[in-house]
Formats: C-alpha cells, structure tokens, sequence
C-alpha cells in the first residue's frame, strides 16, 4: 500500500517570512506520525497544508497518493481535522453540533445521528449528546472535538496539540481512545508539546525548528541516540565537579545553577560524582524524549 502522505521538499512562505523550508517526510498507513517542535517551529503551518487550508509555496504534496493542489476536494473528504481551537458552535447542541458537521460530508441526518451516537459512546460523551455547548468542561469539549473530526470515518485524522489545557485524567482518556483507533488501523498525523504524549503514541516523528526537519525517527530510538540512557542532574554544581566533567570530557550542558550530564554508565558515575562533589542536590533519571528536544531546540522561551 501507497504511503498516507508524502512530503517532498515542502515549502511555505508568508512575504519575507519562511514558515516551512525544504520539508521532506512520509507517513505510512496506520502509523502515528508526530511533528515536534517549539512554537514558530512550522509544525501547524505543514499541517495546514496537508488538509488543504493553507497552499504550498513549493515542493510537493500528496496525500492517498493524490496532489493535493489537484485533488484537495477528494483529499478532504478522507480526512478528519482536530484543531487547536474548540471551535464548536455554543447556539447548537452537542448532538445538533455533530450532525450539521456532517452535512459537510454529505452524510444523511440519520446516519450522521447514528455515528454520532456511536462516537459519542466512544467518547464517553454519550450522557451529554443533548447537552449545549457552554454547560460542557474544558475536557469533554476536547473529546466533542475529536468526534466531530471522527464524524465522516476519515482514513487519516490529523490532530493539532488535542489535549492542551486538559487534565491528567482527561489526557490518559483521549490517548486510550487514540490508541485504540490506531489498532483499528486509522493513520494518525499528531501535532503536541506534550513529549509524554509523542513518546506514547507516535510510532515515529520528526522534531522541527525554524521551519526545518533536526531529527526523524521512532521516539526510543531518538532518545538512545540524541540522549543516551540516563540522565545525572546537579544542582549548583561546584567548580570541582565541573573541572572532573571537563577532564573526563564527558557530554553535559551547563546552565549555570544547574548542570546536566549525559551517560551510559549507569551506576558507577553516578556514585562516583555524588560521593566526591555532591549530596542531595545530585539526582540521576531516565533519559526522556523532553532531554531530546531541549537539547536539539535548545531552552530559550519562543513567543
């Protein structure tokens, strides 16, 4: 089978300003494909044009192996889209809501009724299907969301940043949910800042910056390689210990109050910096998907 999505040299550019440069990936069917990176990055910009909002620059695109400048009207109607924005209309119910959604798909009321009921079961959505718009949390208009994207059985749902601002609980809920579609077979296109959430559901991602692709890869094998196995973090470390990582030239990234070394060697390090440098400001950890990004995109706050 084709590939859901391929990439090749994608570019977006808004005047002066180049959002998405030289752009390659693809995405294969029923795969759980993650665009990393910090704001400004281009990861929404890409996504927009893979369901057709947004037009290429240059490059080109195809989705279900169809061009999307050619045959973005087929292309749309295979695909479902949950965006940043719970841009549901308060003036309709949840159920009301779901079925005028569906009219953009021409699906009949009573079947659009049907499959909403269905999803909203799902969704454990099933006991608000009458229930307007304001009177739902912040949590349930998420899972509303992903069922409106859900409503017209798309092969490819593409979900921009789906649980920001949501709860832990709410959170473990709609990644169940995401998990079990994916065993369905549906492919996935996720956008998030959650690393927790890239590391769990992706099978493979790219971490983006300025617009460009720094690493691809499936997320345990980005963190063996960009991260290593472990982390030993130090707290205002002495100029001892700094002389010790210097000599043994050893990977870290010095912050100043806090210094952060990278390692294989599990245990005898370790033990070797906290008994001669430190006490109980020194910690050692697992090596995540968070040390990857931080350490590819760096730590400066982006606006």
């Amino acid at each position: 089978m084709s590939d859901i999505i391929q990439a090749v040299h994608l570019s977006k550019k808004f005047g002066s300003l180049i959002a998405v440069n030289d752009v390659s990936f693809r995405v294969s069917p029923g795969e759980c494909f993650g665009l990393l990176g910090p704001n400004g990055a281009g990861k929404t910009s890409t996504i927009r044009m893979i369901y057709g909002f947004s037009p290429m620059s240059s490059g080109s695109l195809e989705v279900f192996g169809m061009d999307i400048t050619k045959e973005w009207r087929n292309i749309k109607f295979r695909i479902g889209v949950c965006q940043q924005d719970n841009n549901l209309d308060p003036e309709l119910n949840v159920i009301e809501n779901l079925e005028v959604f569906g009219r953009y798909f021409d699906i009949p009321r009573k079947e659009a009724r049907d499959r909403a009921g269905k999803l909203l079961a799902f969704m454990a959505l099933d006991q608000r299907r009458n229930a307007r718009i304001m009177e739902l949390s912040g949590g349930m208009m998420r899972r509303l969301v992903l069922v409106r994207a859900l409503i017209n059985n798309p092969d490819l749902l593409i979900l921009d940043e789906p649980t920001t601002g949501l709860d832990p609980q709410s959170r473990h809920q709609v990644w169940e949910r995401l998990e079990e579609l994916r065993t369905r077979g549906l492919s996935i296109l996720l956008t998030t800042h959650y690393m927790d959430e890239a590391y769990r559901l992706c099978d493979r991602l790219i971490i983006m910056d300025h617009g460009r692709i720094l690493v691809e890869g499936q997320p345990a094998e980005l963190v063996r390689k960009y991260a290593g196995r472990d982390i030993i973090e130090i707290v205002n470390p002495r100029s001892e210990l700094r002389r010790f990582v210097a000599e043994r030239h050893l990977e870290c990234e010095d912050l100043g109050h806090r210094l952060i070394i990278y390692c294989s060697d599990r245990e005898n390090l370790y033990q070797e910096i906290r008994n001669l440098y430190c006490n109980e400001d020194c910690t050692m950890r697992m090596a995540t998907l968070e040390d990857v990004f931080l350490r590819l995109t760096g730590r400066d706050l982006r606006e």
